[in-house]
């Protein structure tokens, strides 16, 4: 069942000439969310995975509901400052600046087998940081999964020139 009639459009956010595709319409509707959640459980289930890694803020919202279908962990990759323990840190360019995102040094174990997960790939900036955050702890990841992936922007054939595989449920191409 095709996702893309639940994820809202908003054209020209958060500035001119974006086409900002919208999650919150697919997870506040049971239906949508349901169906989003399973599909990828579904595509998991009989892989070998230790760990879920949900990117902040919306892989959380994803990656905590398929790691409980999946019986395995929650790893969160979180902004900088937000995590209370030891963290290693990773930044990445973004538009208009850097940004970092962190793990909890403690959070996978050498050797564990990860599905990193967010809602969107776009430019793969921010997957790359956290995948990398991931391998410095010791991770192997297994997959990166997205509900939502923007080709044009080349985010998620950068992550496939790093070695990584990657799955999305749907695509918005030259939209």
């Amino acid at each position: 069942m095709s996702l893309k009639p639940y994820i809202r459009t908003i054209p020209d956010y958060p500035k001119k000439g974006i086409m900002f595709r919208d999650i919150t319409t697919l997870i506040k509707d049971p239906v949508g969310f349901r169906i989003t959640v399973d599909q990828l459980a579904e595509r998991y289930k009989g892989m070998k995975i230790d760990k879920v890694a949900g990117i902040e803020a919306r892989g959380f919202l994803l990656g905590a509901p398929l790691a409980y279908l999946l019986g395995v962990g929650f790893v969160p990759i979180r902004k900088k400052g937000k995590l209370p323990a030891a963290t290693i840190g990773h930044d990445y360019q973004l538009e208009y600046g850097m940004d970092r995102v962190e793990i909890h040094i403690d959070a996978i174990e050498k050797g564990e087998k990860v599905l990193l997960v967010d809602d969107l790939i776009a430019t793969g900036g921010t997957a790359e940081a956290a995948a990398t955050l991931i391998s410095e702890v010791g991770g192997d990841i297994i997959e990166c999964a997205f509900v939502i992936d923007l080709p044009d922007l080349g985010g998620s054939e950068k992550l496939k020139k790093l070695g990584y595989k990657v799955f999305s449920l749907c695509a918005f191409e030259g939209e």
